[in-house]
């Protein structure tokens, strides 16, 4: 059987050995692994890409540690706004949407965008009448209350700021959380698909979207070149056309993914002041997670190797 693989992502950003507590470095790794492992489930059984990116990322959406889904950040307003997308390699069909409430998976309602729409992209009140079309499930608002993330608007209504998903200590510590969550795999078929999905910014006002839900920002996915999950503060992202960049760089100039990975990470993004990272995939089962901030809660899994997870830099 040819070979498969996953690379999921939890967020980027200040995240430092020295703030985590043992107690919740466990925590992480396990949602990180549970995700992992519900893709990699899929991919062992000679599922597609695109099924092993939505399993994996509705497990870290159902995982209030994140930011997404169950774990999405308050707006200003006190909601929770969620942006998502998926994207096929295969046919570079994509399916997105933003600004949507009470929804337990944003990346399912994306994926039906997708596939039983003609559209890519839908947002706020329109997405969720697709949503009621589609008899998605309307989940309370009681069901995306997590205290620490409340407590975090708080602190960031205090200062008047939109705050990059902080966790813990961080207001006090200075530490920078870009909190999105995402996945790429490659299945036995060849194929290669990617998902990302957020809660966006603490605080956040005017319905700001980040690069999450944008094609080409913050997803992409090209069995010519790569698939590639972004999570970092997403206005550069945006600026940057990250995701679509790298595969560029592949497709046009004949660039190996880790080569592409490394000038768009750590050369474009850095130059203007861009902090994060991403999750990228080739169709040879190439993969690569770099980031130039502080620390990336990350993990893969090839079928023919362990499982990896990571947090910091070293």
């Amino acid at each position: 059987m040819k070979q498969h693989a996953i690379a999921i992502h939890g967020g980027a950003g200040t995240i430092l050995r020295s703030l985590m507590s043992s107690e919740k470095e466990r925590s992480y790794k396990k949602g990180l692994e549970d995700a992992i492992l519900a893709g990699d489930k899929i991919l062992s059984n000679g599922g597609s890409a695109l099924d092993a990116v939505e399993l994996a990322v509705r497990a870290l959406e159902d995982n209030p540690l994140f930011n997404a889904g169950k774990g999405a950040v308050f707006t200003n307003e006190g909601k929770n706004e969620m942006d998502a997308s998926i994207m096929d390699g295969r046919n570079l069909m994509a399916g997105a949407v933003s600004g949507i409430q009470n929804i337990k998976n944003p990346i399912s309602l994306s994926r039906a965008v997708m596939e039983k729409s003609e559209h890519v992209y839908l947002s706020g009140l329109g997405a969720k009448q697709f949503a009621d079309k589609m008899k998605f499930e309307y989940t309370p608002d009681e069901y995306f209350y997590v205290q620490q993330r409340f407590d975090q608007l708080q602190s960031a209504k205090e200062s008047d700021t939109m705050v990059l998903d902080h966790t813990g200590d961080s207001l006090e510590h200075g530490e920078k959380k870009f909190g999105t969550v995402g996945a790429v795999a490659l299945d036995v078929h060849g194929n290669i698909a990617a998902a990302t999905s957020t809660g966006g910014m603490t605080n956040k006002k005017f319905g700001r979207v980040g690069d999450s839900p944008i094609i080409g920002a913050g997803t992409y996915a090209n069995n010519n070149t790569c698939a590639i999950s972004c999570t970092g503060h997403g206005e550069f992202f945006i600026r940057a056309v990250v995701a679509y960049d790298i595969s560029c760089l592949m497709e046009y100039k004949g660039l190996s993914l880790k080569a592409a990975c490394d000038i768009v990470v750590n050369q474009k993004l850095v130059t203007f002041g861009g902090e994060g990272g991403l999750v990228a995939i080739d169709a040879k089962g190439n993969i690569e997670l770099p980031f130039n901030s502080e620390g990336m809660y990350r993990g893969m899994k090839k079928s023919d190797g362990e499982l990896y997870l990571g947090i910091y830099k070293d």
